[in-house]
């Protein structure tokens, strides 16, 4: 099963977290925590190699596919996703990663950062496969009425936490990140390459209206409005990392047990960037204890 990956990745501390030792870390820079936070044994090339001749030995490369069951804590609503050929070649040859990969590393954080741990109440994660641009042009209020029953999931939603979105300008496009603090009224917008939100106007649109319905099915007062923060973010320097950069951004923020992003997080971009290679090893490594399910 794929929760067994957290078997050799151990938490910051080495054991199973205590709830009530986890707290926020005001004013941290996150490139500075990044020494606890998991990481996996072997290179990227190392690892790559090795799960590799896996796939090759494997029914994989005869069009069988895996389950990865998700389970409602994780975004929800239980369900199971399945991976195939196509998703491992997305690793081994450094494409830009899809929905599935996307969605295994969310798992993959649950299982090993936040399950058992008040990290659970703090941050949750919206499903990419359900709220993007496709479905936004094609029914919005659908899309809206999808995050409102996401919302609705948490128990208290009076208290800070952020609901993570990565979300895709669809056909294969541009990931960024969505952060979402239901409680204060903001809205976290986190990109690796120039510009803001305003490149996605329906988003954007559907986002502040969803948040607005839940808080008025749950009879929240509104005393402002909802404001959206332009988080200053590392850049990549090609066409196809931006899912692992998002990947990133929700790794560090948790690991740090962050609801409050700054404006300026990351100390610089180069370190940032040399780190990419664990989210590569951990994906890798996921994905071999998929192949043994």
């Amino acid at each position: 099963m794929l929760k067994k990956a957290g078997k050799d990745i151990p938490t910051k501390s080495g054991t199973k977290t205590n709830p009530k030792s986890q707290k926020e870390v005001p004013g941290q820079m996150l490139d500075k925590a990044s020494k606890e936070i998991p990481t996996t044994s072997g290179t990227k090339s190392q690892i790559m190699m090795r799960l590799e001749k896996i796939v090759e030995e494997s029914d994989i490369m005869h069009g069988a596919i895996r389950s990865v069951d998700m389970d409602e804590g994780v975004f929800g609503i239980a369900h199971s996703e399945l991976i195939a050929k196509e998703d491992m070649q997305q690793l081994f040859e450094h494409e830009e990663l899809g929905i599935v990969v996307i969605h295994t590393y969310i798992r993959y954080m649950y299982d090993t950062l936040m399950r058992g741990t008040e990290l659970c109440n703090r941050f949750n994660f919206i499903a990419a496969s359900r709220i993007n641009t496709m479905f936004i042009t094609k029914n919005p209020t659908s899309v809206i009425n999808e995050l409102v029953d996401r919302f609705m999931v948490a128990s208290d939603n009076t208290t800070p936490s952020l609901y993570f979105l990565p979300f895709n300008s669809g056909n294969g496009g541009h990931w960024v990140l969505v952060a979402m603090d239901l409680s204060r009224l903001m809205v976290y917008y986190l990109d690796s390459l120039p510009g803001n939100w305003s490149k996605y106007p329906s988003m954007k649109k559907t986002v502040d209206a969803a948040i607005l319905k839940f808080r008025s099915k749950k009879n929240y007062r509104n005393r402002k409005d909802i404001t959206w923060v332009r988080v200053q973010c590392p850049q990549q320097n090609n066409s196809i990392d931006c899912g692992f950069f998002v990947l990133r951004f929700m790794r560090d923020i948790i690991a740090l047990n962050r609801i409050d992003i700054p404006k300026m997080v990351w100390n610089n971009n180069l370190g940032f960037i040399l780190i990419l290679s664990d989210i590569s090893s951990n994906l890798l490594l996921n994905h071999e204890y998929v192949l043994f399910s």
